[in-house]
């Protein structure tokens, strides 16, 4: 979908048949997601005139106060597709990264079902840290210098040339609890164990940033 701004001036001279009749439709909403996230968005989402009914996949108990709340799992995609399509949902949210990382988001498109959030390949940038950090070094936007490692024996092996503090990260969703700050290699190597060999956080590689401090300095002073 394309969107067009216009100066005021401009927008007096487009009739108002036009003008607004794209939002104008009293909608039902389905919102995915069980968070926080999720709790502000049908919060505000219900203060909308625009809205006849919000219904919520999982959903929690503060939601349900605003939502319908529905039983299906934000990684049961067959199952949201067939609700949006048997209750005529005029528009899906999705909050949480797993279910745009399994390519919601795509499927909704394809069995033509209205949904706000990126395409698999486009949620990689949050799934994938790795595939974020080779991103942003081919496309020249500023960032720390990391490595990404699946074999323990070659991470540690790099820590041990590494300046501390250092960050270690496991690539993939670790619903943001995959983040260790090390101020040790020894702590490091451990995180990096933790990761590897013991699959703290499910079947991932992990990455590593370096230089952590100096990167904040300099990015906080030049933001002020």
């Amino acid at each position: 979908m394309a969107y067009v701004i216009v100066r005021s001036r401009q927008l007096s001279r487009i009739p108002k048949i036009h003008r607004f009749h794209q939002f104008s439709t009293i909608m039902k909403l389905l919102v995915i997601g069980n968070g926080g996230r999720e709790h502000a968005l049908v919060w505000k989402l219900a203060q909308s005139p625009r809205v006849s009914k919000i219904y919520c996949a999982p959903g929690n108990a503060g939601i349900a106060q605003l939502a319908e709340c529905v039983p299906l799992k934000v990684d049961d995609l067959p199952g949201l597709q067939a609700f949006a399509k048997d209750h005529a949902i005029d528009l899906t949210i999705v909050g949480p990264e797993l279910p745009l990382s399994l390519g919601i988001a795509d499927e909704f498109r394809k069995a033509k079902l209205r949904i706000f959030g990126p395409t698999r390949n486009a949620a990689r940038i949050e799934s994938s840290k790795s595939f974020a950090k080779e991103l942003m070094v081919r496309e020249h936007i500023p960032t720390a210098a990391s490595r990404t490692f699946d074999r323990l024996d070659s991470a540690v092996t790099w820590l041990e040339t590494c300046e501390m503090p250092i960050v270690v990260k496991a690539d993939g969703l670790a619903q943001g609890k995959g983040v260790i700050i090390c101020a040790t290699t020894v702590e490091a190597q451990e995180a990096v164990s933790s990761m590897l060999d013991d699959q703290r956080f499910g079947e991932a590689a992990c990455w590593m940033i370096s230089g952590l401090a100096k990167l904040a300095r300099e990015w906080f002073l030049r933001n002020f």
